[in-house]
């Protein structure tokens, strides 16, 4: 059965050679969509044999979709650029064992990794995603920030995508940062509406959960470190959903 490779970029010159690489041992194609890189994302791209698709971002969800009347293939494997998939998820396509049963979406297992160190607390893993879905029935969702893949019968399957995401904990706090901003307009748009006091409690909620019932408390600093990351993240996507409120009151 074939299969399409389908990646949204913007400035990934370090990781999107390998990703490439890693997608043609089981897509007999490569689509790209990049949003304009500034760097050498799309020449890397195209010499390493991808169809390069330019688009403006138009939001997480809506750019994958864009990608999808470019992939001549009804299975999508739509990774990150710094995603991989492990040897017991290429070994679960290869041998095609997704075609038993009558689903069109499969979730796989993601290890998040800081560097070369899996974070495997404070809720990190297992993570599931559906990067590998039927487009006949199933399609990203319209959401703007870490979409979902909308499917009529979905699985959870035991086998593994590598996210190398971040090389130091201040790469993540500034992409929480980013994502949290993107998270509050979005709220926005989808007329909700907060108090005073829910940046606060979110916060202090999330910090309890990841480092105590995750088991952040286990894992020392990097525990303590992950679960006050996630707790920032939750205080400034509500914080900033107020000052949207504000500004439009």
């Amino acid at each position: 059965m074939a299969i399409s490779g389908l990646i949204i970029t913007f400035n990934e010159e370090k990781m999107i050679g390998k990703c490439i690489d890693a997608l043609f041992r089981v897509c007999d194609e490569v689509i790209i969509v990049d949003s304009l890189s500034k760097d050498r994302t799309v020449e890397i791209a195209k010499a390493k044999g991808a169809i390069v698709i330019e688009q403006p971002f138009l939001g997480d969800g809506p750019q994958r979709s864009h990608g999808l009347p470019f992939c001549k293939n009804d299975w999508i494997l739509n990774l990150d650029a710094d995603e991989f998939l492990d040897a017991d998820a290429e070994d679960y396509i290869l041998k095609e064992k997704y075609l038993k049963g009558n689903f069109d979406g499969l979730s796989f297992r993601v290890k998040n990794f800081l560097g070369d160190k899996l974070i495997d607390f404070s809720g990190w893993y297992p993570d599931h995603k559906v990067r590998f879905f039927n487009k006949k029935t199933a399609r990203p969702s319209d959401s703007k920030v870490h979409q979902t893949i909308v499917t009529t019968n979905e699985k959870n399957v035991p086998v593994h995508i590598l996210h190398y995401g971040w090389d130091s904990l201040d790469q993540i706090i500034a992409k929480k940062n980013q994502y949290s901003g993107w998270h509050a307009q979005q709220l926005f748009d989808e007329g909700v509406r907060i108090g005073a006091y829910k940046p606060i409690l979110n916060g202090i909620v999330s910090f309890i959960r990841c480092y105590f019932f995750k088991k952040g408390i286990l894992n020392g600093l990097d525990g303590l470190s992950i679960a006050m990351i996630q707790a920032f993240f939750s205080y400034m996507k509500y914080a900033k959903l107020i000052k949207i409120q504000k500004k439009n009151s």
